[in-house]
């Protein structure tokens, strides 16, 4: 604030720093912005996958287990 209040060469140079700055912190926010929505969007298409995933990997490993035993059938002593 006190470089828009003097009057002098360095603080005119000093204040236009500043508003460049802040334009360009601007642009910066914006532009993450748009990533930030994409992101909102790709993880919300996704987000049901993570469980169909688990289903199919649930579903691999009964069959990779190995058969459990049964025990004979008939009388025994």
């Amino acid at each position: 604030m006190l470089s828009s209040v003097l009057n002098s060469e360095r603080a005119i140079q000093v204040n236009i720093q500043i508003m460049r700055a802040f334009v360009k912190l601007k642009e910066l926010l914006l532009s993450h912005k748009d990533l930030a929505i994409k992101i909102d969007k790709l993880e919300k298409k996704c987000a049901n996958h993570d469980e169909k995933i688990k289903l199919i990997f649930e579903a691999i490993r009964q069959l990779i287990e190995p058969p459990k035993q049964t025990r004979a059938i008939g009388f025994h002593t």
